[in-house]
């Protein structure tokens, strides 16, 4: 299961920058605005982890952990507060109201992903557990070792971070874009036809003659992993 992610910030800007990099490590992001919109949404749908500012339209983010809180479906509800009020009394007040962390902006965004990854690991362990396992295929994060209905299957370094990223998401359709950000990294550039060639590496590797594709090719968008999917084997 994927991991849900509540962003609850005003501002336009950062929201899309803390979606984007949340998104290319395979988490699914929601967003909120408004306090008392999020409010209503986490009545409705309980995250993995909430990442709220101070400072919000009709509910501030302080009133908001207080409720988080009080509610039992939320009282144990990660919870990284993200505000410009640096000051140790407003640390203070944040944590005392329940925030889990507290983070200063301006702040490191690969800082930031480390907190995330590390509130998950303590609070939802199985979130971000050391065996991925989706249909038929199990894959060890730390032997790297992948197995298919208990045949081993030996893949190449990249291959395995393609096929550990899509794992992560089930059914999600990723583009070449997010794949590249999201297994080479936002700082390397190169053409997304390599995206190609390292699917059809990996489909090469899984599939055996009639055995089904895990991966989907969804035309004009991009790739999935999806266990369910009954595709013949093919070439990306």
């Amino acid at each position: 299961m994927s991991t849900r992610i509540l962003i609850v910030e005003d501002e336009e800007a950062l929201t899309l920058l803390l979606r984007y990099n949340l998104e290319a490590e395979g988490f699914i992001v929601d967003s909120a605005a408004r306090g008392d919109e999020a409010d209503l949404r986490l009545q409705e749908q309980v995250p993995d982890l909430v990442l709220l500012d101070w400072m919000l339209p009709a509910l501030s983010g302080i009133e908001l952990c207080r409720r988080i809180r009080a509610r039992r479906e939320t009282e144990r509800l990660p919870v990284i507060m993200l505000t410009a009020r640096g000051e140790e009394g407003d640390r203070i007040r944040g944590l005392g109201t329940g925030a889990d962390d507290y983070i200063v902006k301006p702040f490191s965004v690969p800082e930031l992903l480390a907190r995330v990854r590390a509130l998950l690991r303590r609070a939802k362990p199985a979130h971000v557990a050391n065996m991925l396992i989706a249909g038929d295929i199990e894959l060890d994060r730390v032997s790297h070792r992948i197995r298919r209905e208990g045949r081993e299957i030996h893949l190449g370094p990249t291959e395995f971070k393609l096929l550990e990223f899509l794992m992560q998401s089930p059914g999600r359709v990723f583009s070449r874009e997010q794949l590249l950000d999201g297994v080479w990294g936002h700082d390397v550039y190169i053409d997304e036809r390599t995206v190609d060639v390292h699917v059809g590496r990996l489909r090469k590797a899984l599939n055996r003659p009639r055995q089904s594709d895990p991966i989907r090719t969804v035309r004009g968008s991009g790739y999935s992993f999806d266990e369910m999917f009954e595709g013949e084997a093919e070439s990306a």
